[in-house]
């Protein structure tokens, strides 16, 4: 697996790049919706192959409680039990535990926790998570870490830091047991909103050697300029020819201002999310179809988009679908909204390869209202 940059732009830090593996290209800058517990909430295969979609984000942590590493493992792996044959990347989960556990206590070794569906105690420890994620047999790997809430104190998030990157060296150990050169291995910088403590775990990390760089601890209720400095200060020290992943973040200003900055991959619950609950994303701005005004508003729900849904819908007749509580609503606003972030990052590479990429971005969120 290998990552290459064909392109940079010349006004801005934007890069064109290219993720060379056994099943397939990826183009990046990309948007992989998130699918959680293998699957992108009422959308098929299909649905995103038609969407544009270049690859998944699925979650080891949820797979390894239901239905179990097994029972994927005997199917022949994620790829082919939930019929995804692109790009797959598994988060470790390391989030989930400390988001959605009733209990954990978090050791050098590892973390204790109970499972969140039914209270059964677990130990994983960074060998094992790696582990988990080759029975899985996802094509990019991402270390156990632990993800600090916000606001944290300096001293906790130092500490917090400190494990994370005694878990990183594990996990790159465990992983050049199995000698597998199709699959990639990240390292996730954490360190909160400290710059100091970022710098030091990008030069770790470094030392370590990973493939690529994924940018944890971002959307845990920080204000957004603060989110956006963190990610400038990053750019300017982040080696240039490794993919950089930012994760979590998914509106569409945040994306155009992370790739001027230079960041190639991303991954958000954003665009299902929302569909699920009506909100569609427009050219315009996002429009909640469930209102009263779009009773009788016939024009499609982006009339600049030529997904299927706006090819063939109006906006009154998925109002009705929300109000009816028909599940067709929010299949098809989740298919519009994942096809219409997969476009606008299609037309970013675009912008990108034409060296005009400040000027699409400024044109963009001229018309955009967020």
């Amino acid at each position: 697996m290998k990552f290459e940059i064909i392109k940079e732009d010349k006004k801005t830090k934007a890069r064109l790049g290219v993720i060379k593996t056994q099943r397939g290209l990826v183009f990046t800058p990309a948007f992989f919706p998130v699918a959680t517990q293998a699957t992108v909430k009422t959308l098929s295969p299909l649905d995103l192959l038609n969407s544009g979609v270049q690859g998944l984000l699925c979650n080891a942590y949820h797979l390894f409680l239901r239905p179990g590493i097994k029972i994927i493992k005997e199917a022949g792996g994620l790829h082919k039990f939930m019929d995804w044959h692109r790009l797959i990347i598994t988060d470790s989960g390391g989030y989930q535990i400390f988001s959605l556990s009733p209990f954990k206590e978090i050791q050098d070794l590892g973390v204790k926790f109970q499972s969140h569906l039914d209270g059964t105690t677990h130990f994983l420890t960074p060998e094992k998570i790696i582990q988990i994620q080759i029975d899985l047999d996802s094509d990019i790997l991402l270390p156990l870490d632990e993800c600090c809430s916000f606001p944290i104190t300096k001293e906790y998030a130092n500490l917090a830091l400190e494990r994370t990157l005694r878990w990183a060296e594990a996990s790159k150990e465990e992983f050049l047991k199995y000698g597998l050169k199709d699959k990639a291995l990240m390292g996730i910088v954490q360190g909160s909103f400290f710059q100091d403590l970022r710098k030091k775990a990008v030069d770790y990390l470094e030392e370590i050697g990973f493939w690529g760089l994924a940018i944890g601890g971002l959307s845990v209720g920080e204000p957004q300029d603060l989110r956006y400095n963190i990610l400038r200060f990053l750019s300017e020290i982040l080696p240039k020819k490794k993919l950089r992943y930012v994760m979590g973040i998914g509106k569409p200003a945040e994306l155009l201002d992370a790739i001027e900055l230079g960041y190639d991959l991303f991954d958000c619950i954003i665009p299902t999310r929302f569909g699920r609950t009506g909100t569609c994303f427009t050219h315009k701005g996002k429009l909640v179809l469930r209102n009263a005004e779009f009773k009788r508003d016939t024009l499609p729900p982006d009339p600049e988009c030529d997904c299927y849904v706006c090819r063939n819908f109006t906006r009154s007749y998925i109002r009705h679908l929300f109000n009816s509580s028909e599940i067709l609503g929010m299949r098809l606003l989740s298919y519009h909204n994942v096809y219409f972030f997969n476009e606008l990052l299609r037309k970013a590479r675009q912008a990108i390869k034409e060296n005009n990429f400040i000027n699409f971005k400024k044109e963009f969120l001229k018309n955009y209202a967020d």
